[in-house]
């Protein structure tokens, strides 16, 4: 759960590899854009990110629907995982263990806490 939004432990380092695989495989090489801002190993990018925002999508179950009479804060995973909170403004009829697709702009608030705002949610198809 997401205590604050400005106060997170630290915990992202495990996302990387579940999103990207691990840095030793060629899956992860393959996953990497050659257009984009990120490269296996030390060095530059050919091309660096910029101050635009950056979208995340994900699929997963939801661990908790929050609604505060103005936004919702549906989030992926348990406390013990790596948390994908998603600010949007309608819970929509959507229940902890349902399956649902988050799409929004990328913030990172320590290790293991994600935040998606803006952020789209939509049921898995």
């Amino acid at each position: 759960m997401f205590p604050s939004y400005h106060k997170a432990p630290a915990r992202l380092a495990i996302a990387i590899p579940l999103l990207v695989g691990t840095p030793s495989t060629p899956l992860a090489e393959s996953l990497i854009d050659p257009e984009g801002p990120f490269r296996m190993g030390e060095g530059y990018a050919d091309r660096p990110a910029t101050d635009n925002r950056i979208t995340l999508t994900i699929t997963g179950r939801l661990a908790v629907v929050e609604w505060d009479g103005t936004l919702a804060h549906p989030v992926m995973c348990g406390e013990r995982d790596v948390q994908v909170m998603c600010v949007t403004y309608s819970k929509e009829g959507r229940h902890v263990g349902d399956t649902v697709l988050f799409a929004g702009g990328y913030a990172r608030y320590g290790a293991r806490r994600i935040m998606l705002d803006p952020c789209l949610a939509s049921p898995e198809e």
